[in-house]
């Protein structure tokens, strides 16, 4: 299968994104929200609220009523050609046995899945390693760097914003010059597009319940995004600074994902105040 030019130039372009996420800012800990841009974050998040509840919400309804049987096929296509990539992360992140499970996964599915519409390769245990190059650049020992909320993506991280962009344009279809491939490639971000309108769809209420129905909608995402994100890379949790007591412990009260058992240091007295509140 010849290769054509273009990998050079996105090659290129990755390595200048891998150059600039080296450099990115740190927060004062790993548990802490370090949230530098949150002036224009909060715009941006108004901007996808927004498109949300314009656009996507309700597009999303329709696609909800649709029958699982078509959902279903195009949510394995999309997740089918996210493989190759997966694969190349794997390696470079020395996860040898994942990237093995997922070239397996790919050929099986692309074959007698028929072009990924079926999922014959989970039927026999050979479920999806999930990973992508924010991960590897974790591997790897670039920090988190500052919190972000990108248009139409959604949360996001400076180190996974560089991730997102060199998965882009390092997609192994797109490196292959054969017309059979290169089509398939060229469905890859549609593709994407719509399964994420069927997930939104699938989890309604819980995005409407982030979006719409907390307090602070763009605090909540954020929270759940970072405590999300920070455990499957096996990170501490983020703590949320508005949500401690005055002896520094997460509160319950103020955040839902506090630990009620969390241990006050043992220098600290509540106030008089918070002692008659309990």
């Amino acid at each position: 299968m010849p290769v054509t030019a273009k990998p050079i130039f996105r090659f290129a372009v990755a390595f200048m994104f891998m150059g600039a996420v080296s450099a990115c800012s740190v927060g004062p800990d790993d548990s802490s929200i370090h949230d530098l841009y949150e002036t224009a974050n909060r715009a941006t998040h108004d901007f996808n609220r927004s498109l949300d509840q314009n656009l996507l919400r309700p597009v999303s309804g329709v696609t909800a009523a649709l029958p699982p049987e078509l959902t279903d096929r195009v949510v394995s296509f999309s997740d089918n050609l996210s493989l190759p990539g997966m694969v190349v992360n794997g390696l470079l992140q020395g996860d040898v046995g994942g990237a093995a499970t997922n070239t397996m996964r790919f050929l099986i599915n692309s074959t007698v899945g028929v072009g990924g519409l079926f999922d014959p390769a989970g039927g026999i245990g050979l479920h999806e390693e999930s990973t992508d190059f924010g991960e590897t650049l974790h591997v790897w020992g670039v920090p988190e760097g500052a919190y972000q909320e990108l248009p139409f993506f959604g949360p996001s991280t400076e180190r996974d914003t560089a991730g997102l962009v060199v998965d882009v344009l390092l997609d192994p279809l797109g490196w292959i010059d054969q017309p059979e491939i290169a089509a398939v490639a060229e469905y890859s971000l549609g593709t994407k597009v719509v399964e994420q309108v069927i997930d939104r769809g699938r989890f309604s209420d819980t995005v409407d319940s982030i979006l719409y129905d907390s307090a602070d909608s763009y605090a909540q995402a954020r929270l759940l995004y970072l405590e999300n994100r920070r455990y499957e890379l096996g990170m501490e949790p983020p703590v949320d600074p508005n949500a401690l007591d005055e002896c520094g412990v997460p509160d319950p009260m103020i955040d839902p994902f506090a630990d009620p058992f969390a241990a006050a240091p043992t220098d600290c007295t509540p106030s008089d105040s918070m002692e008659m509140a309990q």
